[in-house]
Protein backbone atom coordinates (compact mmCIF):
# COMPACT_ATOMS: atom_id res chain seq x y z
CA UNK A 1 0.00 0.00 0.00
CA UNK A 2 1.02 3.17 -0.69
CA UNK A 3 0.22 6.09 1.73
CA UNK A 4 1.02 10.16 0.78
CA UNK A 5 0.04 13.48 2.09
CA UNK A 6 -1.66 15.97 -0.42
CA UNK A 7 -2.31 19.68 0.14
CA UNK A 8 -0.79 23.18 1.21
CA UNK A 9 2.64 22.97 3.33
CA UNK A 10 0.75 22.50 6.68
CA UNK A 11 -2.74 21.65 5.17
CA UNK A 12 -1.77 18.32 4.08
CA UNK A 13 -4.15 15.53 3.96
CA UNK A 14 -3.69 11.93 4.44
CA UNK A 15 -4.49 9.64 1.41
CA UNK A 16 -3.73 6.39 -0.17
CA UNK A 17 -2.69 5.77 -3.95
CA UNK A 18 -4.26 2.63 -5.14
CA UNK A 19 -4.20 0.99 -8.79
CA UNK A 20 -3.66 4.73 -10.41
CA UNK A 21 -6.37 6.23 -7.75
CA UNK A 22 -6.48 8.16 -4.95
CA UNK A 23 -8.32 7.93 -1.83
CA UNK A 24 -9.26 10.00 1.05
CA UNK A 25 -8.33 8.87 4.55
CA UNK A 26 -9.03 12.40 6.21
CA UNK A 27 -12.13 10.50 7.47
CA UNK A 28 -9.94 7.78 9.75
CA UNK A 29 -7.21 9.38 10.62
CA UNK A 30 -6.05 13.44 11.03
CA UNK A 31 -2.70 12.54 9.75
CA UNK A 32 0.13 10.17 8.74
CA UNK A 33 2.43 10.39 11.42
CA UNK A 34 3.39 8.51 14.68
CA UNK A 35 0.62 8.38 15.83
CA UNK A 36 -0.95 7.24 13.13
CA UNK A 37 1.09 4.56 12.61
CA UNK A 38 1.41 3.45 16.12
CA UNK A 39 -2.36 3.00 16.78
CA UNK A 40 -2.84 0.28 13.76
CA UNK A 41 -3.50 3.11 11.37
CA UNK A 42 -2.10 1.58 8.34
CA UNK A 43 -4.40 -1.81 8.65
CA UNK A 44 -6.98 0.47 9.34
CA UNK A 45 -6.56 2.00 5.75
CA UNK A 46 -5.83 -1.26 4.42
CA UNK A 47 -9.40 -2.79 5.77
CA UNK A 48 -10.94 0.79 4.80
CA UNK A 49 -9.55 0.45 0.71
CA UNK A 50 -10.29 -3.21 0.45
CA UNK A 51 -13.83 -2.49 1.90
CA UNK A 52 -14.83 0.38 -0.90
CA UNK A 53 -15.23 2.81 1.96
CA UNK A 54 -12.94 5.25 0.82
CA UNK A 55 -13.84 8.77 -0.86
CA UNK A 56 -11.55 9.43 -4.27
CA UNK A 57 -9.63 12.72 -4.76
CA UNK A 58 -10.62 13.45 -8.17
CA UNK A 59 -8.15 15.87 -7.91
CA UNK A 60 -5.14 14.61 -6.29
CA UNK A 61 -3.12 15.36 -9.73
CA UNK A 62 -3.25 18.87 -9.16
CA UNK A 63 -2.28 18.76 -5.48
CA UNK A 64 0.96 18.80 -4.22
CA UNK A 65 2.65 15.85 -2.44
CA UNK A 66 4.26 16.67 1.42
CA UNK A 67 6.28 14.36 3.47
CA UNK A 68 4.47 11.29 3.92
CA UNK A 69 5.66 11.27 7.20
CA UNK A 70 3.98 14.81 9.24
CA UNK A 71 7.07 16.32 10.77
CA UNK A 72 9.16 12.91 12.09
CA UNK A 73 10.07 12.96 15.60
CA UNK A 74 13.68 12.29 14.18
CA UNK A 75 15.89 11.56 11.01
CA UNK A 76 18.59 9.48 11.97
CA UNK A 77 20.89 9.04 9.55
CA UNK A 78 23.56 6.50 8.37
CA UNK A 79 26.27 7.51 6.91
CA UNK A 80 28.92 6.16 4.40
CA UNK A 81 26.71 2.73 4.39
CA UNK A 82 28.12 2.20 0.81
CA UNK A 83 31.62 1.34 -0.13
CA UNK A 84 32.14 3.26 -3.41
CA UNK A 85 30.35 6.29 -1.38
CA UNK A 86 33.55 6.02 1.26
CA UNK A 87 35.66 5.59 -0.91
CA UNK A 88 35.03 9.21 -3.21
CA UNK A 89 34.35 10.76 0.42
CA UNK A 90 38.45 9.43 0.74
CA UNK A 91 37.34 7.49 3.95
CA UNK A 92 37.69 3.69 4.39
CA UNK A 93 34.13 1.89 4.82
CA UNK A 94 33.45 1.92 8.04
CA UNK A 95 33.45 -1.07 10.76
CA UNK A 96 30.04 0.08 12.69
CA UNK A 97 27.55 2.31 11.54
CA UNK A 98 28.24 6.37 11.58
CA UNK A 99 24.99 8.13 12.90
CA UNK A 100 24.25 11.61 12.74
CA UNK A 101 21.12 13.33 13.14
CA UNK A 102 18.70 16.32 10.99
CA UNK A 103 16.38 18.32 12.63
CA UNK A 104 12.74 17.44 12.17
CA UNK A 105 12.05 21.00 10.21
CA UNK A 106 14.43 19.75 7.64
CA UNK A 107 11.40 17.47 6.14
CA UNK A 108 9.79 18.39 2.96
CA UNK A 109 7.69 17.40 -0.02
CA UNK A 110 9.28 15.40 -2.87
CA UNK A 111 8.70 18.67 -5.40
CA UNK A 112 9.46 21.34 -2.83
CA UNK A 113 12.16 23.76 -4.25
CA UNK A 114 14.94 23.92 -2.03
CA UNK A 115 16.56 26.44 -0.55
CA UNK A 116 20.59 27.08 -0.87
CA UNK A 117 21.50 28.79 2.49
CA UNK A 118 23.96 31.96 2.44
CA UNK A 119 26.89 31.70 1.79
CA UNK A 120 27.44 28.11 0.59
CA UNK A 121 29.10 26.86 -1.96
CA UNK A 122 28.94 23.11 -1.79
CA UNK A 123 25.52 21.93 -1.85
CA UNK A 124 24.73 18.49 -2.36
CA UNK A 125 22.71 15.74 -3.24
CA UNK A 126 22.50 11.96 -1.88
CA UNK A 127 19.47 9.66 -2.96
CA UNK A 128 18.88 7.19 -0.21
CA UNK A 129 16.47 4.73 0.96
CA UNK A 130 14.33 5.87 3.91
CA UNK A 131 12.80 3.85 7.00
CA UNK A 132 9.86 4.52 8.41
CA UNK A 133 9.60 3.12 12.28
CA UNK A 134 6.05 1.88 13.13
CA UNK A 135 6.49 0.26 16.26
CA UNK A 136 8.61 1.69 18.89
CA UNK A 137 11.76 -0.06 19.08
CA UNK A 138 14.15 -0.63 22.02
CA UNK A 139 16.81 -3.55 22.92
CA UNK A 140 15.63 -5.71 20.23
CA UNK A 141 17.05 -8.85 20.74
CA UNK A 142 17.99 -9.57 17.19
CA UNK A 143 18.19 -8.34 13.52
CA UNK A 144 15.01 -10.67 13.16
CA UNK A 145 13.06 -8.80 15.00
CA UNK A 146 13.70 -5.61 12.97
CA UNK A 147 10.73 -5.14 10.12
CA UNK A 148 8.05 -5.59 12.70
CA UNK A 149 9.15 -2.29 13.90
CA UNK A 150 9.06 -1.01 10.09
CA UNK A 151 5.99 0.75 8.86
CA UNK A 152 7.51 1.23 5.13
CA UNK A 153 9.94 3.21 3.13
CA UNK A 154 10.33 6.26 1.52
CA UNK A 155 12.90 7.88 -1.50
CA UNK A 156 14.73 10.66 0.69
CA UNK A 157 17.09 13.52 -0.69
CA UNK A 158 19.55 13.84 2.40
CA UNK A 159 20.31 17.34 0.74
CA UNK A 160 24.19 18.30 2.22
CA UNK A 161 26.28 21.46 2.96
CA UNK A 162 29.71 19.96 2.99
CA UNK A 163 31.62 23.12 4.20
CA UNK A 164 29.15 23.28 6.91
CA UNK A 165 29.24 19.58 7.34
CA UNK A 166 33.03 18.85 6.94
CA UNK A 167 35.05 22.15 7.38
CA UNK A 168 32.92 24.07 9.67
CA UNK A 169 31.18 21.16 11.81
CA UNK A 170 33.96 20.63 14.39
CA UNK A 171 33.60 17.36 14.02
CA UNK A 172 29.64 16.66 13.77
CA UNK A 173 28.35 16.54 10.46
CA UNK A 174 24.69 17.59 11.65
CA UNK A 175 25.86 21.57 10.61
CA UNK A 176 25.95 20.61 7.17
CA UNK A 177 22.61 18.72 6.97
CA UNK A 178 19.86 20.91 8.83
CA UNK A 179 18.77 23.61 6.73
CA UNK A 180 15.16 23.79 6.75
CA UNK A 181 13.95 21.34 3.69
CA UNK A 182 17.07 19.47 3.43
CA UNK A 183 15.13 16.48 3.41
CA UNK A 184 12.60 16.03 0.66
CA UNK A 185 10.81 12.37 1.85
CA UNK A 186 8.48 11.06 -0.71
CA UNK A 187 6.21 11.27 -2.85
CA UNK A 188 4.44 7.61 -1.32
CA UNK A 189 4.89 5.69 2.19
CA UNK A 190 5.24 2.03 1.08
CA UNK A 191 4.49 -0.63 3.04
CA UNK A 192 7.06 -3.58 3.13
CA UNK A 193 4.94 -6.09 1.32
CA UNK A 194 5.42 -3.95 -1.71
CA UNK A 195 8.52 -4.16 -2.50
CA UNK A 196 11.92 -6.05 -2.04
CA UNK A 197 14.43 -3.81 -0.05
CA UNK A 198 17.15 -5.68 -0.24
CA UNK A 199 17.38 -4.93 -4.05
CA UNK A 200 16.28 -1.28 -4.68
CA UNK A 201 17.65 0.59 -7.44
CA UNK A 202 18.53 3.96 -6.61
CA UNK A 203 19.24 6.48 -9.06
CA UNK A 204 19.79 10.44 -9.28
CA UNK A 205 19.88 13.20 -11.93
CA UNK A 206 21.43 16.49 -12.09
CA UNK A 207 19.37 19.41 -15.02
CA UNK A 208 18.72 15.40 -16.71
CA UNK A 209 22.52 14.17 -16.40
CA UNK A 210 22.87 10.93 -14.74
CA UNK A 211 24.71 11.18 -11.08
CA UNK A 212 23.83 8.08 -9.10
CA UNK A 213 23.10 4.77 -10.07
CA UNK A 214 22.74 1.67 -7.50
CA UNK A 215 21.09 -0.73 -5.52
CA UNK A 216 20.25 -1.34 -1.93
CA UNK A 217 21.89 -4.44 -2.62
CA UNK A 218 25.42 -2.77 -1.77
CA UNK A 219 25.02 -1.31 1.40
CA UNK A 220 27.45 -2.22 3.83
CA UNK A 221 24.44 -2.30 6.52
CA UNK A 222 20.89 -3.65 5.68
CA UNK A 223 17.95 -2.16 7.14
CA UNK A 224 17.29 -5.20 9.54
CA UNK A 225 20.85 -4.64 10.53
CA UNK A 226 20.37 -1.31 11.06
CA UNK A 227 16.91 -1.14 13.30
CA UNK A 228 18.57 -3.68 15.79
CA UNK A 229 21.63 -1.63 15.78
CA UNK A 230 20.17 1.68 16.13
CA UNK A 231 17.99 -0.10 19.12
CA UNK A 232 20.68 -1.08 21.14
CA UNK A 233 21.80 3.07 21.79
CA UNK A 234 18.29 4.56 21.78
CA UNK A 235 14.60 3.90 21.19
CA UNK A 236 13.22 4.31 17.57
CA UNK A 237 9.61 5.91 17.97
CA UNK A 238 6.36 5.28 15.43
CA UNK A 239 6.82 7.94 12.86
CA UNK A 240 11.19 8.61 12.51
CA UNK A 241 12.66 7.80 9.57
CA UNK A 242 16.16 6.20 9.16
CA UNK A 243 18.68 7.64 6.12
CA UNK A 244 19.92 4.52 4.76
CA UNK A 245 23.47 6.02 3.27
CA UNK A 246 23.82 7.26 -0.73
CA UNK A 247 25.75 4.87 -3.37
CA UNK A 248 28.75 6.85 -5.29
CA UNK A 249 27.85 9.79 -7.26
CA UNK A 250 27.93 12.86 -5.43
CA UNK A 251 29.59 15.87 -6.25
CA UNK A 252 31.70 15.83 -2.61
CA UNK A 253 33.36 13.04 -5.17
CA UNK A 254 35.13 15.86 -7.19
CA UNK A 255 33.65 14.74 -10.24
CA UNK A 256 30.59 16.66 -10.34
CA UNK A 257 29.97 20.60 -9.89
CA UNK A 258 28.07 21.42 -6.79
CA UNK A 259 24.57 22.40 -6.92
CA UNK A 260 24.06 26.50 -8.07
CA UNK A 261 20.64 28.07 -7.98
CA UNK A 262 18.35 26.82 -10.90
CA UNK A 263 19.35 23.62 -10.61
CA UNK A 264 16.95 20.78 -10.99
CA UNK A 265 17.98 17.15 -8.73
CA UNK A 266 15.42 14.52 -9.37
CA UNK A 267 15.79 11.05 -7.46
CA UNK A 268 14.27 7.59 -7.91
CA UNK A 269 14.01 4.37 -6.44
CA UNK A 270 12.31 1.22 -7.63
CA UNK A 271 8.71 0.87 -6.06
CA UNK A 272 8.96 4.63 -4.09
CA UNK A 273 8.44 6.80 -6.68
CA UNK A 274 9.98 10.01 -8.06
CA UNK A 275 11.76 13.25 -6.87
CA UNK A 276 12.06 16.59 -8.28
CA UNK A 277 13.47 19.55 -6.42
CA UNK A 278 14.59 23.00 -7.98
CA UNK A 279 17.28 24.53 -6.18
CA UNK A 280 17.28 28.27 -5.53
CA UNK A 281 18.30 31.28 -3.67
CA UNK A 282 18.21 31.84 -0.07
CA UNK A 283 14.92 34.34 0.28
CA UNK A 284 13.53 32.68 -2.78
CA UNK A 285 10.45 30.65 -2.61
Amino acid sequence: MKLARLGPAGQERPVVVHDGKTYDLSGLAADIDGDFLASGGIATARAALEAGGLPEVADAASLRAGSPIARPGALLCIGMNYAEHAAESGSAPPEVPILFLKTPNTAGGPGDPVTIPPGSERTDWEVELGVVIGRRALYLESTSDSLAHVAGFVVANDVSERQFQLADSGGQWSKGKCSPGFSPLGPWLVTPDEVDHTRLRLRSWVNGEPRQDSTTADMIFGVEYLVWHLSQYLALEPGDVILTGTPQGVALSGKYPYLRPGDVVELEIEGLGRQRQEFVKAGVR
